[in-house]
């Protein structure tokens, strides 16, 4: 009797699940599937749904392809960059922010305000910001111009010039996030460690270090796992600063790639999106396992 009443029990979870599963199983893992088997498909035609054979050329092509590898390491470097620095400045501004007593939430909400903004509406604003017009240079001209620089065409000029406006909108845009998450959670940090390092006369950075830095690990890890998700998927920012254009600009990422390869002017090829979607699913894949492996050394649970 026992073994029926655990049976009922366990099929009317399983019915709860079922919304859920069917969810997930039709819009994720179908998909998922669906992609893969298409990046195998060479010469596939999206209007006949038919294709010539089956291979890795697709993989071959797409690896092979300038704007993809530009692509490549556009999105490399947009990660490499913006992901610890991003951290690293919440990190510190969260830290100041805890230890403000009076208008604590007032300064939370400023910093917020960013991440509840439009995407492209901040965009827009960085691009008049840096971008250089036929009435003017741009703010940021300006001021550099007025400690004595030169004037530098932050959209349209150099790689370096473009690549900078990038990273520094991206750590705009995904820090207030992370202050949010990172100021919660040293709310939640037990004040009795606090007042017993104290009572020993423990410096502050030793503090920050020994007790701060651990009792948050797992936060800090959180963020840095979905900051490497969120910088490998970054298209909209890119489109919001240089245009739809990112090949001509040399500013796509791979996100952006596959999009150019569904819908844009080279479209038309949803194999070799696949094969770019894939890659790009296990070149995430891989750093979020190695993040994982990390984390069982480095973060305290």
């Amino acid at each position: 009797m026992i073994k029926n009443k655990l049976t009922a029990g366990s099929l009317k979870g399983w019915l709860y699940l079922l919304p859920a599963i069917l969810f997930l199983g039709v819009f994720m893992v179908y998909p998922l599937i669906d992609v893969f088997v298409y990046s195998f498909e060479e010469g596939y035609n999206s209007a006949s749904q038919t294709y010539f054979g089956v291979g890795s050329y697709n993989y071959a092509y797409v690896l092979h392809d300038p704007y993809f590898l530009q692509a490549l390491k556009n999105t490399f470097i947009l990660v490499v960059i913006t992901v610890p620095l991003s951290t690293a400045a919440a990190l510190l501004i969260s830290v100041g922010l805890h230890s403000i007593g009076p208008l604590r939430e007032f300064f939370r909400t400023v910093f917020f305000l960013p991440y509840v903004t439009n995407t492209l509406a901040v965009g827009l604003v960085f691009m008049i910001l840096f971008k250089k017009t036929a009435y003017s240079d741009g703010l940021i001209n300006l001021l550099i111009m007025w400690f004595g620089g030169g004037s530098v065409d932050f959209i349209d000029g150099p790689y370096w010039a473009k690549m900078f406006v990038l990273c520094f909108y991206t750590v705009w845009v995904v820090m207030p996030f992370k202050i949010l998450i990172l100021t919660s959670a040293l709310s939640n940090v037990n004040q009795e460690y606090y007042n017993a390092a104290r009572v020993d006369g423990t410096s502050k950075f030793r503090i920050f270090m020994r007790i701060t830095l651990p009792m948050i690990s797992p936060m800090i890890f959180y963020l840095v796992v979905t900051g490497f998700i969120g910088a490998f998927k970054a298209y909209s920012d890119v489109v919001a600063l240089f245009g739809t254009d990112l090949n001509a600009a040399g500013m796509n990422t791979i996100v952006g790639y596959v999009y150019d390869m569904l819908y844009g002017d080279s479209g038309g090829y949803p194999s070799y999106a696949s094969a770019a979607a894939v890659i790009l699913f296990a070149i995430v894949l891989t750093i979020t396992c190695i993040n994982l492996l990390v984390s069982k050394k480095k973060v305290s649970y």
